[in-house]
């Protein structure tokens, strides 16, 4: 059992960090074209707002039939969690970029940074704890929504759950709950230790 437990853990833990770093990958860089662009950022955002309102099940058995990215298995479960990992990541980048005050661009114009330069060393580092909340919120979901996907044959603590519910054996229910119970606290309590690294390292708004 405990070596069945590791490897289900550690499928788990691959479909969470793939899903939420290619969620990240495109988001972050969606965010900041949004920022440039508020009517851009609008779409964006409603069109992620959409997916979060379809269940997890439901989107699973919409895209399964579809080529490339359908069929059983890991290649699935990653796109419908980056997916669902988009929004947070989105709108707290957007938030973190938008708080950012306008006297601090200005001033940063006048000392002759040009819009390149302000984003990486102004607007990016002060935007980072939002950035990280974002990133929070995403990990800790997606280790949640991630069991959902075992039942699309993508491994994961998930099994251990179906497998509990299926013969009504309490020990397997706990077997697949606790680890991803404990995975989702260490991963807030990792993000939330950074965020507070930034938060005390940066100065205010």
């Amino acid at each position: 059992m405990t070596n069945s437990i590791f490897q289900y853990s550690l499928e788990h833990l691959f479909l969470v960090l793939i899903a939420v770093a290619a969620a990240a990958l495109l988001a972050i860089p969606a965010a900041i074209w949004s920022h440039r662009n508020p009517r851009t950022g609008a779409v964006l955002l409603k069109l992620t707002d959409i997916i979060q309102t379809i269940p997890s099940l439901a989107l699973f058995g919409l895209l399964l039939p579809l080529p490339l990215i359908g069929g059983i298995g890991a290649r699935l479960a990653i796109f419908v969690l980056f997916l669902y990992a988009l929004l947070p990541i989105l709108r707290n980048t957007m938030l973190g970029l938008n708080g950012v005050s306008h006297e601090i661009r200005e001033s940063a114009l006048a000392l002759g940074m040009t819009p390149r330069e302000i984003l990486r060393e102004i607007e990016l580092p002060l935007a980072a704890p939002s950035i990280l909340a974002g990133l929070r919120i995403a990990t800790v979901t997606t280790i949640g929504t991630a069991t959902v996907a075992a039942a699309i044959g993508a491994g994961g603590l998930g099994v251990l759950l179906y497998r509990g519910l299926a013969t009504v054996e309490t020990e397997l229910l706990f077997a697949g709950a606790l680890p991803a119970a404990a995975m989702a606290i260490a991963a807030d309590r990792l993000f939330q230790w950074i965020e507070d690294k930034f938060s005390t390292s940066q100065p205010p708004l």
